[in-house]
C-alpha cells in the first residue's frame, strides 16, 4: 500500500494513521514535516539545550512511528498521543543518569566567575558580592557549596562519589553556609 499526498490535498488524520500503521514512507515523511516543529516545541520546553532537545526528538520520532499500532484514537487525537510520546521521552531523558551527570559537570567558576563574560552580567554578579562571598570559604567549602549548589548533587551523592563522610559533608556545608551569612550581613 503506498500514499502519495501533496501539500495542498492534507491528509486526513484516519489517513494518517493508516499510513504511519502501513510504515508508509511518504506518510512518515509527511507527518515528520508536518508535525516535527510541534513536537519540538513539547520537548524544548522541558530540555533547554537543544543539541540534547533534538537528540530526544529523533528518539520520540522513533517511537511514534514503531509504536503506532498502541495508538487507540478512542482515547485522543494522533497529535496528542505523538505529544504525550515527546512529553515521556523528554521527562525520562531528564530522570536519566547521563541527563543528571551532564548537568552536574559545571563548576562553581562557571557559575560565578564564568557570568562576567555573558554580556552585562559581571555588574550584577559584583553588584551582589557572590564572588567576594564565595573567597571566604576554604577550599574544602568551595567545594562542597559547587557540588550541592552549583552542580545540583545531593549531599549522599557527594559522600559516595567523592569518598567523603556523609556526616563531614554535612559539616561542611553547614560550616559554609555559616561563613556566608556572616559575611553576607555585613554587606
Amino acid at each position: 500500500m503506498c500514499f502519495f499526498f501533496t501539500l495542498t490535498n492534507p491528509l486526513e488524520e484516519q489517513s494518517l494513521i493508516t499510513g504511519l500503521r502501513a510504515r508508509d514512507k511518504q506518510t512518515v515523511e509527511y507527518v515528520y514535516d508536518h508535525y516535527s516543529r510541534a513536537l519540538f516545541a513539547v520537548i524544548s520546553r522541558i530540555i533547554s539545550d537543544k543539541d540534547i532537545a533534538e537528540e530526544v526528538f529523533h528518539d520520540a520520532f522513533v517511537k511514534i512511528t514503531r509504536k503506532i499500532d498502541s495508538y487507540d484514537e478512542s482515547k485522543g487525537r494522533l497529535y496528542t498521543w505523538m505529544a504525550n510520546i515527546c512529553r515521556n521521552t523528554a521527562i525520562d531523558k531528564t530522570r536519566s543518569k547521563e541527563f543528571s551527570e551532564n548537568r552536574k559537570t559545571n563548576s562553581i567558576d562557571d557559575y560565578v566567575y564564568g557570568m562576567e563574560s555573558q554580556s552585562g552580567t559581571s555588574e550584577k554578579v559584583d553588584g551582589i558580592g557572590v564572588k567576594e562571598l564565595v573567597e571566604h570559604l576554604n577550599e574544602e567549602q568551595k567545594f562542597i557549596v559547587d557540588c550541592i549548589y552549583f552542580q545540583g548533587y545531593t549531599h549522599t551523592e557527594v559522600s559516595e562519589k567523592f569518598g567523603i563522610p556523609l556526616g563531614t559533608v554535612k559539616s561542611r556545608i553547614r560550616a559554609a553556609i555559616n561563613v556566608l551569612k556572616r559575611k553576607a550581613d555585613k554587606i
